[in-house]
């Protein structure tokens, strides 16, 4: 008996070490990705860590075999990802986004209520799926990758699904960059520039590299007008859990296991706008909870980045392509009228 139970216990741990291996190797792999996005910015500081850790993220996919690091890598695009979300909520002050004026606040609002709509009915009418329409139009509404992650862990996105969106967000949101930067060029003075920049552009970090072209003035505005749609994404996630879970309690056949009515990660992004909004917290404190989000965020965005491959890309087809040019067009033009309108 002892014979036998020692080499299947030597198997079992053999067969348990590699996975474990594999998820602490796509996991530092991850941060190394993040720390060299670091490393970058401070030479190039429009070059934000979670731009450049995506951009790591992509070659690599394409260059390499990463299947061995997957455990590790959907770890950090998953679980990494929902703690960054979190942390995200302590930049977040409903005083200062209430000291943007009503109207500005409507803006932001605005721009993520009918620009997700707007997104799924172009998805519909292109014959794209339901979860790729509703991952694209969160992402060019409210806050880029991050709310293409935070809705894929809300509807059972497929991978391929959501490196098209993070794919998408990554290459039409780097292209608003210079375009505020002309528009700002052509006579809008900074605080206009910095709505209309707040309003349209996707990532935060693009957000903040549109903003510091345009100049100080425009970077303080454009940063608290992007942060107030990133608000947006717990209302807009609770919806999306909500219906998911009405769809599913209706075909339930007794197996499967609804979704929590609200998600954990976004009642601990509320706590944390909460906790910002009420407690005074030190700079320090503040500035220390940025840098573990940024880091957090940066390593996500590389397991996200790896799933954006060319074959991937040209099996996605034409149509999120279509889909994300006039999801673009939408928000734009939505961030420069409204600018205009209450800048």
């Amino acid at each position: 008996m002892e014979s036998v139970t020692r080499p299947e216990q030597r198997r079992a741990g053999t067969a348990a070490r590699p996975g474990s291996h594999a998820a602490a190797g796509g996991l530092a792999m991850a941060f190394a990705a993040a720390l060299v996005g670091f490393a970058v910015s401070r030479v190039s500081p429009l070059l934000s860590p979670v731009l450049v850790a995506i951009l790591l993220g992509v070659v690599a996919a394409n260059a390499v075999r990463l299947d061995a690091w997957r455990p590790g890598l959907d770890l950090a695009g998953k679980r990494v990802l929902r703690i960054g979300i979190v942390l995200l909520g302590l930049q977040l002050s409903l005083g200062a986004i209430a000291s943007l004026g009503f109207g500005v606040v409507v803006l932001a609002i605005a721009v993520v209520a009918l620009g997700v709509p707007f997104g799924l009915w172009c998805g519909k009418r292109l014959g794209i799926g339901p979860t790729q329409s509703l991952l694209t139009a969160c992402g060019f509404s409210i806050c880029g990758a991050a709310a293409v992650a935070a809705a894929a862990g809300v509807s059972d996105a497929r991978d391929e699904e959501v490196a098209t969106s993070v794919a998408l967000v990554v290459v039409f949101g780097t292209l608003m960059i210079p375009l505020v930067a002309l528009f700002a060029a052509l006579g809008l003075d900074d605080h206009t520039a910095g709505v209309f920049a707040g309003a349209s552009v996707h990532e935060v970090a693009q957000v903040v590299a549109a903003g510091g072209l345009v100049g100080q003035g425009a970077l303080a505005v454009a940063v608290v007008v992007k942060l107030a749609r990133v608000l947006m994404l717990a209302p807009l996630m609770t919806v999306v859990a909500v219906r998911r879970r009405r769809a599913m309690g209706k075909a339930e056949s007794g197996s499967a296991t609804l979704p929590p009515l609200v998600p954990l990660f976004v009642v601990g992004f509320v706590a944390a706008v909460v906790v910002r909004s009420v407690v005074p917290i030190p700079n320090s404190v503040l500035d220390g909870a940025k840098m573990l989000q940024s880091l957090l965020l940066a390593a996500a965005m590389f397991a996200l980045g790896t799933g954006v491959t060319a074959k991937a890309m040209r099996a996605a087809g034409a149509a999120p392509f279509a889909q994300a040019v006039l999801c673009t067009v939408l928000v734009t033009a939505l961030g420069l009228g409204g600018a205009l309108l209450v800048g």
